[in-house]
Formats: structure tokens, C-alpha cells, sequence
């Protein structure tokens, strides 16, 4: 990397070195690591390790204890530039998927989860701070709508190669985990040589912050965390476990998905910048109660496989509007409290990341329905907390009750 540029003079560059291109270049790279791992995982503990749901549990518990401590991000910051750590940790996470078929194994496949987990959410810790301090307010939900995409874009890439290839190569675990994480690890590599670092306007505050302001936000980073683990762990699972899904069927559910995603993700944006955070958010986790109950009716009332794999995509689909979140964060944020809280957010985010996956892996092998309803009562809460939001957040007007208890200015 080259000498720090300032922002505002980072349209002097050729468009393919700007700010924008390098986060477009850090969207594209990590679902390729991530998503190649995950897409395999079910298959691949339950074949070489014979996982229940139990195990799943711990495996997930393990790796979301990086995320609850991404607030350490804040201290490697004081020494490394975000940007810099932003791909350090994406060559992690590249690295660490690339090795994970080579110890098929409970303790390789738990030793390498930890490693690229450390990888994965401290760049996404840096990648969300960036954004929010890169993109101006007034684009910020289209844009962040257009890197979903693009995410989702390079995802379905994946999901495609593994579905055309898996059966006629007959690929190996191995061999997908290690095309997927090098392909990860150079496009960093290439990001750290290409792109000068950028210096934002607004310094970041470098030590841990909790600012009581934003407490709303901070409650809706909890409950958003607990609710994904649902999602993130059990969803994917009972597509295996419950449906008898192979690894080629599991990736046609998830290009499919990321078809759906790929084209509704900018509207997402769209709809955020029209109707505000509040109304995004209230539809969304009414939509994922819903959803939520729908999985258990697949326990309780013998639904079939079509409506499971609907349920997913739709379940998928209002994951996205989660986007609202970070522009109702970037609206009320003073603009040097982004990096430090990001990462404060990013720790509450997983504090019930950290326990939830084991104590629901074991009530998922008394009743799986049960995970899925209390997974709808915490939508419910998330609705109620969404429902507190002003319909224009800025600083000083955080929630509907701050204009309340905050005096009014002399006239």
C-alpha cells in the first residue's frame, strides 16, 4: 500500500482505485471463503465427523466467540489502520477455509473455525466502519444495497461451480475449500497492493465508548444476534437433517436464493431511503416471526420440502433489510464514534452468539420446533424495539421518547 490519501482526494484516482471499488473488490472477496465453507459445512461435519445437533451447537458457540470479542478491534486499531486490518483478516479467513479439509476432524474442524471466524468478523467489524464512513448519508442504503448484491453476486458464483462440478469432477471437500479460501486470500493480497490507504475526515475516537444515546441501537444489535443464530445455525441444519439435502441440492436452494437476492438487494436500499429505518425494520421482524412460526408448523403439522426451501429463501430475503440498522446507526453516530462502536455493536451483536448455539443445540434434540418459536418471540421483541425509532433519526433525536426529555433551545 501506498502513503495515506485523504478522502476528498480520492476522486483523482482512476474510478477502478477509488474508496468504492476497493469496498465493491471487499464484498466480492469474502463471500467466495465464507460461503464456500458454509455452503459444505452440514454435509461435511455430519460425513467426517458425524455431527448431531449437539455438536453443531459447539462448533457454532466456538465460532461466534470472535464475534464477541471484536471489540478488540478497537485496541489493534490504536497500531493498524482499519483498512489495513480489513484484509489481514480477510487473508485469515482465506487461509483458515483453504486448510479446513485437510483436518476432517472435531478438533481440526473446531481449531480452523476459530481461525477463520477471528478473520471473518474482524473484517466485518472494519468493513462496516468503513462503509458507513466512506459512503455519503444520502446514498448510503442504495450503495450498501449494491455491495449486497454484489456479495450475493459473487456467492451465487460459488454456488454455481460447486452444483455444475461437484457430481461430474467428483470434487472433494478438500478441493472446493481450498479453491475457495486461496481465491479469498489473493484478491486481498491484490487489494493491499493496488488501492493507496484512504484517510477519512473524521478521525476515529480509539478506545472502548458506550454512549447512552445509543442504547436503542445497542438493543437492537443484541436481538438481532441472538435471533440470526437461529437462522445461521438450525435453518441450514434441518434442510440436511430433517429433508436429506446433498451437498449439490444444498447449493441449488442457496443459488436460488442468491438469484432472489441479487436482484431485490439494491430495492432494499431503495426502500430504506424511502421509507425510513423504522418502517423497514417493523416489516422485517414481523415478516421473520412469521417465518419463524412457519418452521415449527414444519415439525408440527409434517409440512413438505417445498415450503421448507421457500421459507428459506423468504427467511434470507428479510435477513437483507437488515441494512436499515446500519444507516439508523450511521444517521445518529457522531461521525467519530463509527469505528468504536462498530466494534462495540459487534460484541453485543454476539453475546448471545456465544452460548445460545449450545443450550439450543441440546433443546434442538428434545424438539427442533421449540428453537423455532422462541426464535419468533425474539422477532417480536426486535418488532417492539424497532417501533421506538423516529421516523428522521439524527443526533439528539435517537428515539421517539429523546425529543421528550430533551429541552427545548431558547428562542
Amino acid at each position: 500500500m501506498s502513503a495515506p490519501m485523504p478522502l476528498d482526494q480520492a476522486s483523482t484516482l482512476p474510478f477502478w482505485r477509488r474508496p468504492i471499488t476497493l469496498l465493491f473488490m471487499m464484498a466480492l472477496a469474502m463471500p467466495i471463503a465464507f460461503n464456500g465453507w458454509s455452503l459444505l459445512l452440514n454435509n461435511f461435519v455430519k460425513e467426517a465427523a458425524n455431527f448431531d445437533g449437539a455438536d453443531i451447537g459447539v462448533l457454532h458457540t466456538i465460532r461466534e466467540i470472535p464475534g464477541f470479542l471484536a471489540v478488540g478491534v478497537i485496541a489493534v486499531i490504536m497500531f493498524v489502520r482499519e483498512q489495513v486490518l480489513g484484509l489481514v483478516s480477510l487473508i485469515l479467513l482465506g487461509v483458515a477455509t483453504a486448510l479446513t479439509g485437510f483436518f476432517p476432524a472435531m478438533g481440526g474442524i473446531l481449531t480452523l473455525t476459530m481461525l477463520s471466524s477471528i478473520g471473518f468478523h474482524y473484517y466485518e467489524t472494519v468493513n462496516q466502519s468503513l462503509q458507513l464512513q466512506w459512503l455519503p448519508k444520502d446514498r448510503a442504503p442504495q450503495m450498501l444495497g449494491w455491495l449486497l448484491a454484489a456479495g450475493s453476486a459473487m456467492t451465487a458464483v460459488v454456488y454455481v461451480i460447486v452444483i455444475l462440478l461437484w457430481e461430474p469432477l467428483n470434487l472433494t471437500y478438500n478441493a472446493v475449500y481450498v479453491g475457495a479460501g486461496m481465491a479469498t486470500t489473493v484478491i486481498a493480497l491484490l487489494c493491499m497492493l493496488l488501492y493507496p490507504q484512504f484517510e477519512a475526515p473524521h478521525p476515529q475516537v480509539k478506545k472502548l465508548i458506550l454512549r447512552r444515546r445509543y442504547w436503542l441501537y445497542y438493543a437492537l444489535q443484541f436481538m438481532a444476534g441472538a435471533r440470526r443464530q437461529i437462522f445461521v445455525v438450525f435453518a441450514g441444519f434441518m434442510m440436511v437433517e430433517k429433508f436429506g439435502f446433498k451437498v449439490h441440492e444444498i447449493a441449488w436452494l442457496y443459488l436460488i436464493n442468491l438469484g432472489i437476492n441479487m436482484a431485490v438487494a439494491p430495492v432494499l436500499g431503495q426502500i430504506v431511503a424511502r421509507y425510513g429505518e423504522r418502517k423497514t425494520l417493523i416489516f422485517e421482524y414481523a415478516g421473520l416471526a412469521l417465518v419463524f412460526l412457519a418452521y415449527g408448523g414444519l415439525y408440527w403439522f409434517s409440512w413438505g420440502v417445498a415450503l421448507a426451501a421457500t421459507l428459506y429463501v423468504i427467511d434470507h430475503i428479510f435477513f437483507g433489510l437488515a441494512l436499515a440498522l446500519k444507516t439508523y446507526f450511521q444517521k445518529i453516530a457522531d461521525p467519530g464514534d463509527i469505528a468504536p462502536t462498530a466494534a462495540v455493536a459487534f460484541t453485543i451483536n454476539h453475546i448471545a452468539a456465544v452460548f445460545l448455539p449450545v443450550l439450543l443445540g441440546l433443546l434442538w434434540v428434545v424438539s427442533p420446533p421449540l428453537v423455532f418459536a422462541l426464535a419468533a418471540s425474539m422477532a417480536l421483541i426486535s418488532l417492539a424495539l424497532a417501533c421506538l425509532i423516529p421516523r428522521h433519526p439524527e443526533p439528539g433525536n435517537e428515539t421517539i421518547f429523546a425529543r421528550l426529555v430533551t429541552p427545548a433551545p431558547a428562542q
